[in-house]
This record gives structure tokens, C-alpha cells and sequence, in this order.
């Protein structure tokens, strides 16, 4: 048995993509799926499973259930426990909720050419690495210069959780 954390994109943002963590819980049961818990109201599920899930099909049967579709990132507790560590930005770091890891369920590279540079950016910064861009948004996360829409012209499901968010999901990652 495996653990899981499988992360939606933009449900319960704004009014939008409604869907209850009761629901949500149910709906990953339903799935086969054991110890299922939810973080926040977010889109955040930790469960475990025989065999590797396939996010496509849990993707389906959330919009089969509820009517959203969200775009799903799904990693194994290992490879969360991964890009958690590899953040570059965490000596630069001082509220963790002004930084956001956005997980990507396929690698991309940095892609310079498409994005503010690094001086336009400033004070923030963002790093590309694998499955995952690390941004530090000193100003807060909802005054980030780098425009929401970069994240949709990446070719990728990608989501944002702030570390504190993060923390909440190792801690349940660890639980017993």
C-alpha cells in the first residue's frame, strides 16, 4: 500500500468549482481508494492505494460526480517528500505563506522566453525545477508580478499551494 497526495487545480478559488471535502472524501473512497483525508478546502487529498492511481480517471469521476473539472497533479508520498526538499528558496524564505510551490504533473523547463525576467520580477523570485516552480512573493502571493496566465501557457496541469499549505501536508503525510 501506497500513499498519495493528489492536488486539484482551482477548485473552491473565488465561488468557483465547488466541491465539499465530505464529497471529495467520498468520492476517492468510492474509488477504492483507503485513509482518505482532505487538507483545507483547496483540493488537497492524501490517501492510499494498492497500485498507482491514474489521474485521468480520478479526474473523470469528479466531473462525473460533481460536474467539475479540475486538472489533477497527483505524486507519491516520496516524490512529494522530493520537490518539498529540492525548493530552492527556502533560505530566502521568512512567511511561508507568501511562497508557493506549483506542482506540475510533467516536467517543464525554464522557459525564460515566456515569462517576465528576473529584474522585472523583483522583488520576487521564481525557480524552475522538474516537477515543480518554486516562486518567494515577499509583497504576498496576490500581488505576484509574474501574471496568473504564465501558469496556463506552460502545456501542463500545474497547481500552487504556499508552504504552509505544504507543511500541513507533510505533517499528515507523517501521521500514523
Amino acid at each position: 500500500m501506497d500513499r498519495y497526495v493528489a492536488l486539484l487545480r482551482g477548485i473552491n478559488v473565488g465561488g468557483a468549482k465547488q466541491i465539499g471535502m465530505a464529497d471529495l472524501r467520498g468520492l476517492f473512497a468510492s474509488l477504492g481508494f483507503t485513509d482518505v483525508h482532505t487538507v483545507l478546502q483547496s483540493g488537497n487529498v492524501v490517501f492510499d492505494a494498492e497500485t498507482r492511481p491514474d489521474p485521468a480517471a480520478i479526474r473523470a469521476a469528479i466531473t462525473a460526480a460533481t460536474g467539475v473539472d479540475a486538472g489533477i497533479v497527483l505524486l507519491d508520498s516520496g516524490r512529494f517528500r522530493e520537490v518539498v526538499a529540492a525548493n530552492p528558496l527556502l533560505d530566502v524564505v521568512t512567511d511561508p505563506s507568501r511562497a508557493l510551490v506549483t506542482f506540475v504533473d510533467s516536467p517543464v523547463d525554464d522557459t525564460a522566453s515566456r515569462r517576465p525576467s528576473d529584474a522585472d520580477l523583483l522583488p520576487e523570485r521564481i525557480v524552475f525545477g522538474g516537477l515543480a516552480i518554486y516562486q518567494w512573493c515577499p509583497d504576498g502571493i496576490s500581488k505576484s508580478k509574474l501574471p496568473a496566465k504564465f501558469f496556463a501557457g506552460l502545456g501542463v496541469v500545474a497547481t500552487g499551494r504556499n508552504l504552509r499549505t505544504v507543511e500541513k501536508l507533510l505533517a499528515l503525510l507523517d501521521a500514523p
